[in-house]
């Protein structure tokens, strides 16, 4: 069953977080991810304010979970600490 990896974030420090960008983009890719939004027009109905917010598709939940916890993109969310404000979730997608 295909998971989706859902990040709701508030940029604080734009120069570092666009290195977190570049970095977790390859090690998503990496493990099958798909960007299915990123940025772009939204409507905050609910809950705190993130203005920009991030759905990939990936082929399992463990192939998620095993990007979230890989090396590549543990380095790469080490420049979204402290340059962001981040919730992050991960489902399993109804077929």
């Amino acid at each position: 069953m295909t998971a989706l990896w859902v990040s709701h974030v508030k940029v604080t420090d734009p120069d570092r977080y666009a290195e977190y960008v570049k970095r977790a983009t390859v090690a998503i890719a990496d493990h099958g991810g798909v960007f299915l939004a990123r940025g772009g027009y939204y409507l905050q109905k609910e809950g705190p304010d993130r203005p920009r917010n991030v759905v990939v598709r990936f082929p399992s939940i463990a192939a998620a979970n095993d990007c979230y916890e890989s090396k590549a993109y543990q380095e790469a969310l080490s420049f979204a600490n402290g340059a962001s404000e981040r919730e992050l979730s991960i489902f399993e997608e109804i077929t």
